[in-house]
């Protein structure tokens, strides 16, 4: 890493760099044309805009989540050979950082400082991101649609360059919490959940709705700490016959392989985060090999209640999945298309519209300021919360059922806020994909 005097040297250069672009570009663009060939921004030339993201390609939140990357390059990809955006092609430089904070810092100042990135797009974790939000709003780098449900990114005061996507984990727990109430009304609740402001997050909501005299267990783990075995004898102990889970991948399937070897029936209800069906059939039917055991994982998550916030990838009728569909069979044929993979084309589609809505010749500013303006759709169960104001991302969620290998939405998607406010049902139905798979300009 360069010294701390010559970051300063350095952020002192960008600053001046970025007042002198900052009244540059901004307006609407056109699909194609191109720009002026004017270096607007870093990052930008007159046929490429280059962003770029840490991700955990090794480490505990691996599995499923090493997918995500992948996805939004195979849609940038696909958006390249269609004539790019305004001309640029999308250059997407990820980077491991092994959901490591410590790493995570080293590999965004290297983006930033030596890849001169244009924007920092969709990194992902809510530990890891927390520790270089602070930096990119230091140095005015556009941090675009993190992936997390943290709610601390909807900071649009004080981190006016950072913004989430995903709907945050209070507004997920309080959708959740609200399902637990109305369906196993006086039963025993336990929950366990990842010891950070994910986790914390997502009890928060869950508190708003399920009554304290239920909740009988509260367990939480950290990441890189693989054993449950003292958690779930807790929680069985607790005689809970309804289990929350705010965890990621890896640690619902070595929970639910705990719950096994203690034979705990209790219904398990988890995050979106953590819910994958394809990703945990495989972490489950791995884990159990490791430790000497043949099992089939996915008869082990039917009926687990979770949540979903995009059309889910197992409805095949929705034209969103078509065209994923679409883009995972030209470009990303070594990987399932499941939830992670839609996660990330999707994510990829908010970003191109962002961009579109920069202008010919963006500016970091104009791509914030295109974000706070726009009113983006896309294949989204619920709203995006952007404005100039809020900078969280979908407000809301629809309640799922495991089945087979799908998620099966049922009833109606829920709005609310990452407050006290109540949740309202959502009748509008997600737009469908533009028939080029390209979002339109305007």
């Amino acid at each position: 890493m360069r010294g701390p005097r010559a970051i300063r040297v350095i952020a002192v250069v960008a600053a001046m760099a970025l007042a002198a672009t900052a009244c540059g570009g901004g307006g609407k663009s056109s699909s194609s044309g191109g720009g002026s060939g004017k270096a607007s921004a870093p990052g930008i030339t007159a046929t490429t805009v280059t962003i770029g993201s840490h991700q955990p390609l090794t480490g505990p939140a691996a599995p499923g989540y090493s997918e995500i990357s992948a996805a939004a390059k195979a849609y940038f990809d696909y958006v390249n050979a269609n004539g790019g955006v305004n001309g640029r092609k999308i250059v997407y430089k990820y980077v491991d950082d092994g959901y490591n904070p410590t790493q995570t810092v080293d590999v965004v100042h290297k983006l930033v400082l030596q890849d001169k990135v244009f924007a920092i797009f969709n990194g992902l974790g809510t530990p890891t991101h927390t520790k270089v939000v602070d930096y990119l709003n230091a140095q005015r780098v556009p941090d675009l649609f993190v992936a997390s449900g943290c709610q601390c990114w909807d900071q649009a005061s004080t981190h006016p360059y950072t913004f989430g996507w995903q709907t945050d984990y209070v507004r997920e727990g309080k959708v959740l919490g609200q399902y637990i109430k109305n369906t196993y009304p006086g039963k025993k609740v336990a929950y366990f959940y990842q010891n950070d402001d994910f986790g914390q997050d997502g009890v928060k909501g869950l508190d708003k709705y399920v009554p304290a005299a239920q909740v009988v267990s509260r367990q939480t783990y950290q990441p890189g700490n693989t054993d449950l075995g003292p958690q779930a004898q807790a929680i069985a102990q607790s005689k809970a016959e309804v289990v929350v889970l705010f965890t990621i991948p890896a640690y619902t399937a070595l929970f639910r392989l705990a719950q096994v070897k203690l034979a705990n029936k209790a219904q398990l209800v988890v995050s979106n985060v953590g819910s994958d069906p394809t990703t945990l059939t495989g972490l489950l039917e791995s884990f159990a090999k490791k430790g000497g055991a043949t099992i089939k994982g996915n008869p082990l998550i039917q009926g687990i209640v979770t949540d979903s916030y995009l059309v889910p990838i197992g409805d095949t009728s929705s034209s969103w999945v078509q065209l994923f569909k679409k883009v995972h069979d030209q470009y990303l044929t070594n990987l399932p298309l499941d939830g992670n993979v839609g996660y990330g084309m999707a994510s990829a589609y908010t970003f191109v519209q962002a961009l579109q809505a920069a202008g010919k010749n963006p500016t970091r500013k104009s791509l914030v300021d295109a974000v706070n303006n726009q009113h983006f759709t896309g294949p989204g169960l619920v709203p995006y919360a952007f404005s100039k104001d809020s900078h969280a991302g979908f407000i809301g969620a629809q309640v799922g059922i495991i089945k087979d290998n799908a998620i099966v939405v049922q009833g109606q998607p829920q709005t609310t806020d990452a407050g006290d406010g109540p949740l309202q049902p959502y009748t509008t139905a997600p737009p469908s994909a533009p028939a080029n798979g390209i979002p339109p300009v305007g």
